[in-house]
């Protein structure tokens, strides 16, 4: 008879001598909250939940709505490996947002997923995902301003790059959280980095990634610096992107159902129609992958980031790539999604990526031929293709246009973020930038 999950979790928290346990979740745009309790108040919270005031959390709930509690995961207790002080340890524990009658809130975007893999499910789909997050690394003065990037290191480097021991540092403390690295390297611009993250079934990556980004500043700031994940930090230079590898795996068997070794591209039929699906609703969803009036200046031309909507192969200009896999390892194949960027919400990224190809599965949508031209250097209306949205306020009229994507993540959902995104957008445009007053304040 195996023992009750609760009670085994308690057994490794006293194993591990814990003080206090960070119950974590996050608000609609994707940052982290945390509540922190003693331990001796945990087997209660297992029990009975921890209750919060929803209407203090970004995108969350009304005054008259506010009640909420967190329903811990009892999967995602993990120490916390640079919380350590006088003897004390700190784990945490990744909650879901319960309303009080016992429902999961539907305004959670941890929720969101949740309800999209369990419609994937009822169809026999297992939603895998592989996340590349790229950031950057700033020095911090003495007076904690960030001002220059760490190195002048580029793309693989090695003589010139000052965060070798940083990153191993990193990939260390993820490893010890129960998140598995894959690789680790300096990125294309000055103080630009990533760590690639192993396959995970979508919940599981989304939490890694939430984890991930608190993990890495933690380490940066240890280390005297400032880690960002704000898509373009700097002009001029490769911005950071979060390209998403993702396939389908049968439910019962763990078969990769995007797999066909006898397509020019190794997709099968399935995998087709999922790119379809993602192309159809790319300018949709959008917005929930690149979330940022600064998103929109990574996504230009000339940077190694999608600017139009296609697919191919050895196109890295491309929005959808199909990377090549071993001979013989049709269980790697994968399709490679190249507009999203860290500072995205994991979840409802994930959510919309999965509504869109499930739309594209479930109408059989025809996928056009690959365009495998560097599309930089091309008419893109020659080709027919359509563009990505190329400012924040044009990426929220294209999610308001698509029902689908609209549907996945919920009204709750949509109300709050559209709201939050637009009060962005509106701030943003009527800000005076420094760029415009060297341009223009001499000339006329």
């Amino acid at each position: 008879m195996s023992a009750d999950p609760r009670d085994l979790l308690l057994r490794r928290v006293a194993a591990d001598n814990v003080a206090f346990v960070h119950l974590q979740f996050t608000d609609v745009l994707g940052i982290g909250k945390t509540v922190t309790i003693p331990v001796e108040e945990l087997p209660d919270a297992l029990d009975h939940g921890v209750w919060f005031d929803g209407s203090s959390i970004e995108g969350f709930a009304r005054m008259v709505e506010s009640d909420m509690y967190l329903v811990p995961d009892l999967t995602t207790y993990a120490v916390v490996p640079w919380d350590r002080h006088e003897g004390m340890v700190t784990a945490r524990l990744i909650c879901s947002v319960y309303t009080p009658d016992g429902k999961p809130f539907a305004g959670d975007p941890r929720n969101v997923l949740i309800r999209i893999l369990d419609q994937a499910a009822a169809s026999g789909y297992r939603f895998m995902v592989a996340p590349e997050l790229e950031f950057f690394l700033f020095k911090v003065d003495g007076n904690g301003r960030i001002h220059e990037p760490h190195d002048k290191a580029g793309y693989f480097d090695v003589s010139t790059d000052l965060a070798t021991h940083i990153r191993r540092q990193m990939a260390r403390t993820l490893q010890a959280m129960g998140i598995t690295v894959e690789a680790v390297h300096h990125e294309v611009a000055p103080g630009q980095h990533e760590i690639d993250l192993r396959y995970a079934d979508a919940l599981r990556s989304a939490d890694h990634l939430v984890t991930a980004r608190v993990a890495l500043k933690a380490v940066a700031q240890i280390n005297g610096l400032h880690a960002t994940f704000m898509p373009k930090p700097m002009a001029g230079v490769n911005g950071s992107g979060m390209h998403v590898h993702q396939s389908l795996l049968d439910l019962e068997s763990g078969k990769n159902l995007f797999a066909d070794p006898n397509d020019p591209y190794g997709l099968s039929a399935l995998a087709r129609h999922f790119i379809a699906g993602l192309l159809t609703h790319a300018r949709g969803m959008c917005v929930l992958l690149a979330p940022l009036v600064n998103s929109y200046k990574r996504l230009v031309p000339g940077f190694e980031a999608p600017v139009h909507i296609s697919w191919g192969r050895t196109n890295r200009s491309a929005l959808v790539r199909v990377p090549r896999i071993t001979a013989g390892r049709l269980q790697s194949t994968r399709i490679e999604l190249r507009c999203p960027d860290p500072a995205c919400n994991p979840y409802l990224a994930y959510a919309a990526m999965l509504a869109a190809g499930l739309d594209g599965i479930r109408r059989k949508l025809p996928l056009r031929d690959a365009a495998e031209e560097d599309l930089f250097h091309v008419d893109p209306r020659a080709r027919g293709l359509a563009m990505l949205p190329t400012s924040l306020g044009a990426a929220l009229d294209a999610l308001r246009e698509d029902e689908v994507i609209l549907e996945a993540i919920g009204p709750s959902v949509a109300e709050r973020f559209l709201d939050a995104k637009q009060q962005e957008w509106e701030s943003y445009r009527a800000h005076v930038s420094q760029w415009e007053i060297d341009r223009y304040l001499a000339i006329f």
